[in-house]
């Protein structure tokens, strides 16, 4: 029996995609061998990745001046290859901090440039996007960097900053939940084990202008610019990982794209909030406007109950709802494979537990 798992990463993935990879797990279209054992230099597995690239562009309209590279490493590497690539002879680099995440790109960034943080939250615990008309930008900065959803707090911004300097947006928690015009950023990057497939990837979407002029003493391996020369295969790629997300795509693209997706993704979002909202025995912490639709954390009115109300939730099949460890409580993560099944179901059992411990 499949359960819904709710998990902020690595998280669930659309079933009819997990079928097609165990058909195909022994024997590829024929090929007597399985995808994960295929040379990424076969013609076999780059019609994979290609294929996987071009749905990718297709979903999100990606301008042809940018590339877009599959990498290894997680969003925590790209910490650290923004600012060795994206310096180009600057001294500062500008970031927002509303989260747990922004507060580690910032620490990561630290040690190669001096960072001017433009505007943060902390001092309120991040539970709201700070004014953008209040932000101290440098007009001198290499670029912006933001994060527009946070997974821990639930913070999401309900804008795109508008920036003279390159603009740099890690969307690994929220990328394909809806359209986004990738022209606005100079960068985007993703971790895949929320929205895209499973962990082990990065995908990066970069302007070709900010390729290259990497800091002195940058590391091959993070150079964007040798990633972008040699196809993402300058190296031997996470080649399961891009297979997998490539089925991903498609299972997108068979659901309508991301103006279907993004309508489904804001339904799930709305019956959950409804249900904190209406129902005393829980709440919420983040301001309205800027309520996370991927990642909606929750209390309980008694702390007490929150192991009586895990245990519970896990035997009705509802898993991965306990909040991070740095801030507690609960957290239900409604990616794209969630199913709305999933938060119908969720709802139900949230109401006949206040019921009978409110």
């Amino acid at each position: 029996m499949r359960v819904y798992n709710f998990c902020a990463g690595p998280a669930a993935l659309p079933e009819s995609v997990l079928v097609q990879a165990q058909q195909e797990m022994l024997d590829y279209h024929g090929k007597g061998l399985s995808v994960m054992e295929m040379s990424h230099r076969s013609a076999d597995y780059v019609a994979i990745a290609e294929q996987a690239e071009q749905d990718l562009r297709d979903l999100m309209n990606i301008p042809s001046n940018y590339k877009v590279l599959f990498l290894q490493g997680g969003a925590s590497q790209q910490f650290s290859m923004i600012p060795m690539n994206l310096l180009r002879g600057k001294a500062t680099a500008d970031y927002v901090n509303t989260g747990m995440w922004s507060d580690k790109a910032i620490k990561e960034a630290k040690k190669f440039c001096n960072v001017n943080v433009v505007a943060s939250d902390e001092a309120n615990h991040f539970r709201a996007v700070p004014a953008f008309d209040t932000w101290q930008t440098n007009a001198e900065a290499a670029y912006l960097h933001y994060t527009p959803n946070e997974t821990i707090h639930g913070v999401q911004f309900d804008f795109i900053p508008d920036s003279n300097v390159p603009l740099v947006a890690d969307y690994s928690s929220i990328i394909l939940a809806e359209p986004l015009d990738v022209s606005k950023f100079g960068l985007i990057y993703a971790g895949a084990q929320k929205n895209i497939g499973p962990a082990g990837l990065v995908v990066v979407i970069v302007r070709e202008d900010l390729l290259g002029d990497v800091i002195k003493g940058t590391p091959t391996m993070l150079d964007y610019k040798i990633h972008a020369d040699n196809a993402s295969m300058y190296n031997t790629p996470s080649t399961y990982a891009w297979y997998l997300s490539g089925l991903v795509f498609q299972w997108l693209k068979a659901q309508g794209g991301l103006e279907k997706m993004a309508e489904i993704n804001k339904r799930k979002a709305a019956k959950l909030y409804s249900a904190i909202d209406t129902i005393e025995f829980y709440g919420n912490p983040v301001a309205v406007a800027n309520r996370s639709m991927m990642n909606v954390p929750f209390t309980l009115a008694n702390p007490a109950l929150e192991k009586t109300f895990l245990k519970e939730a896990d035997a009705q099949g509802l898993l991965n709802l306990a909040g991070h460890r740095s801030v507690g409580g609960m957290r239900a993560s409604l990616y794209n494979a969630v199913p709305e099944a999933a938060v119908d179901a969720l709802v139900a059992f949230m109401s006949d537990f206040a019921k009978r411990n409110g």
